[in-house]
């Protein structure tokens, strides 16, 4: 299932919002002038290794550059590749304004800061003997999204589902489409615990991220705004 929109409009400019696309783009068009090593060299010194947080002598063994618990925040910044990138900030863009109108725009970028670190940390936990750098902003995301849950349910997702290379395009209520989306992370992040991760996909980030916006999110409404219902649609 691909997002293409929602239905909900948003009262005001999501001006955090495109503060952070804009944040991630300027780091990625970095990313890419620094050809292969240059990209490696900087994955490991800013991306989240739990290995060398947890391992400081592993590092220095492996010429590795120290890591400390900033890197729970800066990775979020770091993305893998195009796909990688764009996947998450269009995702950002389609959730993220809607979250901020309720919160407001500090309120906002400070729910997203912690439900990034808290993704983050959460990866950390369940993958401590981890080599491999996480990058990307999908854990603070996965925050936006539990939140979204919660505050527009019966907002409506338009929604691209491909079915043997035919673009179904359907309306899915957020209520099903985020709990769809959760449950894959879920069940991607169990299953992950049967096996010794050496990369791919940080699900234990998303699952994070997504039950830290979930604890986190009432307490950033905007004091006006704290019914949970969502808006008329």
């Amino acid at each position: 299932m691909f997002p293409l929109r929602d239905s909900t409009p948003s009262h005001r400019q999501p001006i955090m919002m495109w503060a952070l696309i804009a944040a991630n783009t300027l780091v990625f068009l970095y990313e890419l002038t620094l050809g292969e090593a240059g990209q490696k060299a900087l994955f490991y010194e800013w991306g989240l290794v739990p290995k060398a947080l947890s391992n400081p002598e592993w590092a220095w063994l492996n010429y590795l550059p120290e890591q400390s618990w900033t890197n729970l925040f800066t990775n979020m910044f770091l993305h893998g590749g195009w796909m990688h990138f764009l996947s998450n900030m269009w995702f950002l863009y389609i959730f993220a304004d809607n979250v901020e109108d309720r919160m407001g725009h500090a309120r906002f970028l400070a729910f997203y800061v912690l439900c990034g670190v808290g993704a983050s940390w959460m990866h950390y936990a369940f993958n401590t003997d981890s080599p491999v750098p996480a990058l990307g902003a999908s854990g603070a995301i996965s925050g936006v999204l539990g939140a979204y849950w919660r505050l527009f349910p019966t907002s409506r997702v338009i929604t691209l589902i491909p079915v043997f290379f035919y673009p179904l395009i359907v309306e899915i209520y957020a209520v099903v489409f985020i709990g769809i989306w959760f449950l894959m992370q879920l069940m991607q992040g169990v299953g992950s615990l049967a096996v010794t991760q050496v990369g791919g996909v940080a699900w234990w980030a998303h699952i994070g991220g997504f039950v830290f916006g979930l604890i986190l999110y009432r307490a950033f409404l905007l004091p006006a705004r704290r019914d949970t219902r969502d808006w008329p649609i």
